[in-house]
């Protein structure tokens, strides 16, 4: 992933709530016709986002999306006490099938 910057609005970033409101913003930009949604989440958070796309393609869309690419890596990130970490990250593109 590179640095921080506009999100686009294909993107949903996965963080510390519930999973259904990732899957419920995931079908909202499928239904509203983006085609190819990127689900990005780091560190404790990666779970998540696979749980996301999983519970779309299974039990929302099954048949009608598939995932396109999947990367991985990792980030440096400073922490509160002035530490430098180092957290893994994912990105998942899922696309809806034409």
């Amino acid at each position: 992933m590179s640095q921080p910057g506009p999100i686009s609005s294909n993107v949903v970033l996965v963080g510390k709530k519930p999973v259904m409101n990732y899957v419920l913003a995931t079908l909202t930009l499928l239904n509203q016709g983006v085609n190819e949604i990127v689900i990005k989440a780091r560190g404790r958070a990666i779970s998540k986002a696979v749980d996301t796309v999983e519970i779309v393609r299974s039990r929302f869309l099954p048949g009608k999306v598939d995932i396109k690419e999947i990367k991985i890596g990792s980030q440096t990130v400073s922490t509160a006490d002035g530490r430098t970490a180092r957290v893994s990250t994912i990105e998942i593109v899922i696309e809806k099938k034409e």
